[in-house]
């Protein structure tokens, strides 16, 4: 089974029209989940550097990661979720409605 790689933006503009819809640095490489924890099954891979924009969030199984430990799970897309503890939102708590 291969895993989507998702790599960082190259361009400038690629960069601008990311920060423009609200997206988010991935701060280390994390997989990407088909649902909130780690019993899920992996769907695809982020890269350190890359962004994401969050569609919603839940609660889910509680992950320690580069910011800290949470409970709380980031989707990124129609069954990809990665913890909120490998993207850099500047808070501890929601910042996208609940899934």
């Amino acid at each position: 089974m291969s895993e989507n790689v998702i790599a960082p933006e190259a361009s400038a503009e690629a960069e601008f029209e990311a920060v423009a819809a609200g997206s988010y640095p991935v701060v280390a490489d994390v997989n990407v989940r088909s649902g909130p924890g780690t019993s899920y099954g992996k769907v695809g891979r982020l890269r350190a550097g890359s962004r994401v924009t969050i569609q919603c969030q839940k609660a889910g199984e509680t992950v320690t990661g580069p910011t800290g430990t949470s409970k709380i799970w980031d989707r990124i897309g129609s069954g990809r979720y990665v913890s909120d503890t490998y993207v850099r939102t500047g808070s501890n708590g929601y910042v996208a409605p609940r899934c």
